[in-house]
């Protein structure tokens, strides 16, 4: 039996997360892959890290001012420093890999999976807000180059995984699985006081700062459901949520027939990594199993609209399409980070969102520039209305 070639990966946020667990799952299959970018936005000492234990060809440090730190630190490797936002692009339309994992958070990812889908790289999506922003430029341009987009978000991952061998069944319906976050069952009123620490302690998924508030108020099912309408070519009723605090079903695929396909497993953000860097094949690992034994049921419910009206604004995105799902995301990672800063309440976080989408002009059919000018506006706004 022949080998397989070893597949050749750039990390796009190695330092966060996602990379940093991509990097176990590399380092457990060295026959299988090889690590020949890293970037990262500002954690020059573990990119540094990374670099000497991985040795890729190339690092990126967005951060300009970190550059000459990084530089020195591997002078001694044959690895090559950039730096710079530019560099990402620039990096990413280089020929020295095969497969971007694109795990840079928020907006900032958008730019480099273009310039690798235009390279012709294929993609291993961790980046939801890539496609929240221009699902529609970025699917269309994976078309046109004839570029594999393969989901790393566990709900997606789950979609994708179920749809393997169904090609030519339509899909009736997706059920996106959503835990409910640390704040499950609490109304407005307990909401009013919750601060940073208790938003970032989720009770099954072990994430980065930005995800774990934006689970704590359903913001990222709602993002999830932009993302799947672009990833599967869905209408906007062909996406329901429901809540699953187990967190074992990690999403639903219902066929015209009524019959439902479900991927399942322990919350282990490394097994879509893997299925991700590995697809086609499924790869033999050490994982922990599920063990239905010590499950005795499984939960789901309808989510709390009322409490948490992020999931609500985003779905009226989803609906109306255009420019608001960008204007929606922009509004969100301001209003996101001033509250993981303390400038801004819990429940206030959907109120700047709201006004935001009120205030920025609908364009409904934006092109690339309209939607990058919709996202700079959005942040302006909703910056002042937080007076920041």
């Amino acid at each position: 039996m022949n080998t397989p070639p070893v597949k050749r990966i750039a990390i796009y946020g190695s330092t966060g997360s996602i990379g940093t667990q991509a990097l176990e799952v590399i380092a457990a299959h060295p026959d299988l892959f090889s690590v020949e970018v890293l970037t990262c936005n500002g954690n020059d000492e573990l990119l540094v890290e990374q670099a000497l234990k991985f040795c890729p060809n190339i690092v990126v440090i967005t951060d300009d001012s970190k550059y000459m730190k990084v530089k020195d630190a591997l002078a001694a490797t044959d690895t090559k420093v950039f730096a710079g936002a530019a560099a990402l692009e620039e990096v990413a339309a280089m020929d020295v890999y095969d497969l971007m994992l694109a795990a840079i958070v928020g907006y900032a990812g958008l730019k480099p999976t273009l310039a690798a889908i235009r390279a012709g790289k294929a993609i291993a999506l961790a980046n939801k807000e890539t496609l929240v922003v221009a699902g529609d430029i970025v699917m269309q341009a994976a078309l046109e180059h004839r570029v594999p987009v393969i989901p790393v978000d566990s709900e997606h991952s789950a979609i994708f995984q179920c749809l393997v061998g169904e090609a030519r069944n339509p899909i009736e319906k997706v059920i996106l699985t959503a835990s409910g976050g640390p704040f499950l069952g609490r109304k407005t009123n307990y909401l009013v006081n919750v601060k940073r620490e208790h938003a970032l302690q989720h009770p099954n998924w072990n994430m980065g700062a930005k995800i774990s508030v934006d689970s704590a108020t359903l913001m990222n099912k709602g993002l999830e459901m932009i993302e799947a309408k672009w990833l599967f070519n869905l209408k906007p009723e062909q996406i329901q949520v429901l809540i699953h605090p187990q967190s074992v079903v990690h999403s639903m695929v219902q066929f015209e027939d009524g019959s439902i396909k479900a991927q399942m497993g322990l919350p282990d953000m490394k097994l879509p990594i893997q299925y991700a860097l590995a697809f086609p094949n499924r790869v033999r690992n050490a994982f922990p199993r599920c063990d239905f034994r010590k499950f005795n049921t499984l939960n789901f419910d309808e989510p709390d609209y009322r409490t948490f009206r992020n999931l609500t604004l985003a779905i009226d995105a989803l609906k109306k399409g255009g420019n608001l799902p960008c204007v929606l995301n922009a509004a969100n990672e301001i209003a996101v980070w001033a509250f993981l800063k303390n400038k801004l309440g819990f429940l206030e976080m959907t109120d700047v969102i709201e006004e935001t989408m009120q205030k920025v002009p609908f364009i409904e059919r934006p092109n690339i520039e309209e939607y990058y000018a919709s996202d700079g506006e959005a942040r302006h706004l909703a910056a002042d209305l937080i007076k920041l």
